[in-house]
């Protein structure tokens, strides 16, 4: 297991996310974006199934990072992982299951989820990178919380709430670069007031978190969605793969096995809510 990097525990929670500075080396990197590239074209599946990608979780750095920030050694990854070369997403939104409803069981309680992300270019002095609204996570309100641009260099890592609300593709001004737009406002800007972006915009992203009710709240969230149940059953992890993971502190949740024969799932193209008893508690794990 990684020594643990350094983590301002008490920062991330009252902040709702956190840039860990200098994680990577320029060479890993470099290696991170010849894999992404080389793995284009391989159709769905997670990151732990892709020889070229696994190292991202298995090398043991997000783990040091959740076990910190979730005060526990039981860190849980289910399969919820990508890259991305050149997306276009842009505009606020949550990842959690009850983004929208302030009410769901997704807001009882400390919510035990986390992304993680590494921007595999430089968004301190180029444009393309994170949009966050600080102290965005304790609220389903997506209009709450100072906008921020994340200016993060090669090697750092960003890790937020899934409750937060954030953004894809932000805008770096030339000057002055501590006025961050909104991603609404966008694509009425001229060209010449944003600075340049650094070459093609590539990313990793990963969700780990505990063994508990708010991960599992995900987990059948996620069989829900096209994307994910197209994902869960392409991504085969070989005994090799097991066992790096488990040497890195990770149990993996195989939701495969849990969806196999189920032709229920994976229905919805696009986010919809899933129901849940009022006044309830998220549950556990049966």
């Amino acid at each position: 297991m990684a020594k643990d990097l350094s983590v301002d525990v008490n920062a991330f929670w009252e902040n709702g996310y956190q840039i860990i500075r200098n994680v990577y080396s320029r060479d890993e990197i470099k290696g991170f974006r010849e894999a992404a590239f080389a793995s284009r074209g391989r159709g769905p599946g997670d990151l732990l199934s892709n020889p070229k990608m696994r190292s991202s979780l298995t090398d043991g750095r997000f783990v040091s990072v959740a076990r910190q920030l979730l005060g526990s050694d039981d860190i849980w990854y289910s399969g919820d992982s990508s890259y991305t070369i050149n997306s276009g997403q842009r505009g606020f939104h949550k990842d959690n299951v009850d983004r929208k409803d302030g009410n769901g069981p997704d807001w009882k309680g400390r919510y035990t989820l986390l992304r993680f992300g590494i921007y595999l270019q430089d968004h301190y002095r180029h444009t393309g990178g994170l949009n966050l609204r600080a102290k965005s996570h304790n609220t389903a309100d997506h209009n709450f919380g100072q906008n921020v641009y994340v200016r993060t260099r090669p090697g750092d890592l960003a890790v937020w709430s899934m409750r937060t609300t954030h953004s894809g593709n932000g805008v770096l001004y030339k000057f002055p670069k501590w006025v961050h737009p909104e991603p609404k406002d966008i694509p009425n800007i001229p060209q010449w007031r944003i600075a340049k972006a650094d070459g093609d915009r590539l990313a990793v992203f990963a969700a780990l978190g505990l063994d508990d009710a708010h991960h599992n709240r995900y987990v059948e969230y996620m069989k829900t969605r096209t994307y994910m149940v197209n994902s869960f059953r392409a991504s085969i992890y070989d005994d090799e793969t097991r066992l790096e993971a488990k040497n890195a502190g990770l149990n993996i949740r195989d939701v495969a096995a849990e969806i196999e024969g189920d032709d229920t799932v994976g229905k919805n193209l696009n986010w919809e809510p899933i129901p849940y008893e009022v006044g309830a508690e998220p549950r556990p794990r049966a």
